[in-house]
């Protein structure tokens, strides 16, 4: 297969030529290949947290294997060609099947590459008000190693990020039983202290998620959980970036700074979409709870103001990043590709678009957003209807 059009990396005209892997990367001249100068060639899109999709919940541990195929469909759409489904807080048996159902499902699949494994939001998360965000307080619980085990023998050892709060006197053994199993360990939905995030970040965390979201609602000036992980330069932050709504997810003020203070090399973007992602506004299903898809775009509790999830898709999230001023286009799509590869250790994707690399390969265009126009999963096109 061939690709033409802007290295994003670069800005220069490439042809790239690719089978499962890429082949190579040759400048052109635009205007014999008939190129158009607002066509871009990157690597595929990187999502390390996404509840649901295009009306399936996957956290639901009855959904059929053609709704998980529906809505990896309406994933690659978006440009993203590897994803982490993601199972929150619940209790024990239902995080249990809803892992296991997604597992079977993701060996049916015709883009089954596009799983790159799964993501666990809690429940070993802070209960209080603030930090849980909208997960269900009543199945909260401790870190338990032996319920890890339990999650990875249901996937065949599929469990590649969790996302905890380190505020539990257990913290610190289980991150680093996770680490050494080869899981990315995560802090979030926590207020924990300084030194309980020290302590996090020396066993092994390397990630903090949705940085700035599920947090108090007041901290103190200082010390607090969001300078502490600002400050560590050992972890990568996600942020969700969800355009019109900014104000909803992350203050704009705010996200400057952090995006200053994390610095764009250890930025990622994730989507943390919930069900009605891609789907149209009304009442709608994640996990035990009731969620709404409001007509101005945001995923709330039903009836109520707290954000649940997000309906982002990942081409806005890109160009919701170059919107703040903040990043140029290579260090939004690098946001989006190869950071968060590096974090997740996703074999063939961490260098982005160059040869020996897995051809996972998207085309847009860059108007005043960014259109999706080809997406290619292992050298192949995916055929899905783009957007």
């Amino acid at each position: 297969m061939i690709c033409l059009g802007r290295n994003t990396a670069t800005g220069q005209q490439v042809q790239v030529k690719f089978g499962e892997t890429i082949e190579s990367i040759e400048s052109i001249d635009a205007m014999e290949a008939g190129v158009a100068s607002d066509i871009y060639v990157a690597p595929g899109f990187i999502d390390l947290q996404v509840n649901g999709f295009a009306g399936v919940d996957f956290n639901d541990p009855a959904i059929p294997v053609e709704d998980v195929a529906r809505a990896t469909d309406a994933i690659l759409a978006t440009g993203v060609t590897r994803f982490f489904p993601t199972v929150i807080t619940a209790p024990a048996k239902t995080m249990l099947s809803s892992l296991g159902n997604l597992h079977r499902a993701r060996k049916q699949l015709v883009h089954a590459a596009a799983v790159a494994g799964f993501h666990v939001e809690g429940p070993h998360i802070d209960p209080t008000d603030g930090p849980r965000g909208a997960h269900p307080v009543g199945s909260v619980r401790a870190p338990d190693f032996d319920e890890f085990q339990r999650w990875q023998e249901v996937t065949d050892g599929s469990i590649r990020i969790v996302t905890l709060s380190p505020h539990w006197p257990e913290a610190v053994d289980y991150i680093e039983r996770l680490c050494a199993a080869g899981v990315v360990v995560a802090i979030g939905h926590t207020g924990a202290s300084s030194a309980q995030i020290a302590e996090a970040v020396s066993a092994g965390a390397t990630l903090s998620t949705h940085l700035g979201n599920a947090g108090p609602a007041m901290v103190r000036k200082f010390p607090n959980c969001l300078w502490d992980q600002l400050a560590e330069d050992r972890l990568s932050a996600s942020f969700i970036l969800d355009g019109a709504h900014l104000g909803a997810h992350l203050d704009p003020a705010y996200l400057r700074v952090a995006l200053r203070a994390k610095g764009l090399a250890r930025t990622i973007l994730v989507t943390d979409a919930a069900t009605p992602a891609g789907a149209m506004p009304g009442d709608y299903r994640l996990g035990e709870l009731d969620v709404e898809l409001t007509r101005d775009g945001r995923v709330v509790l039903r009836g109520q103001e707290r954000l649940a999830g997000s309906a982002l898709r990942m081409n806005r999230a890109i160009a919701n990043l170059m919107a703040t001023g903040e990043a140029t286009l290579a260090e939004a799509v690098a946001a989006a590709t190869v950071n968060p590869a590096n974090v997740a250790r996703i074999s063939g994707r961490m260098h982005g678009l160059a040869t020996g690399e897995r051809a996972d390969v998207v085309v847009f265009r860059l108007t005043d957003r960014l259109e999706i126009l080809e997406v290619y999963l292992d050298g192949k096109r995916t055929g899905v209807a783009t957007a």
